[in-house]
C-alpha cells in the first residue's frame, strides 16, 4: 500500500465521522452550520476533523 493510499483512507474515514456526528450526535448546530462542516468534511477532510474534535468534543 502506497502512502497516499492511506492519507486517502485516512481522510475518508475522517470525512465519515464529521459528517455522521454533525448529523446524528451534534442536535444544537443550526442547519446552515451543518451543511457548512459537511462541505468542510469533504473538501478539507483531515483539517476539517482536527478542528471538529478540538471545538465540539472536549
Amino acid at each position: 500500500m502506497a502512502l497516499g493510499e492511506i492519507i486517502g483512507i485516512i481522510a475518508l474515514i475522517c470525512a465519515i465521522w464529521v459528517i455522521y456526528d454533525v448529523l446524528v450526535k451534534n442536535k444544537g448546530l443550526s442547519t446552515l452550520a451543518k451543511i457548512i462542516w459537511i462541505i468542510c468534511a469533504v473538501l478539507f477532510n483531515i483539517v476539517t476533523a482536527i478542528v471538529y474534535y478540538f471545538l465540539y468534543k472536549k
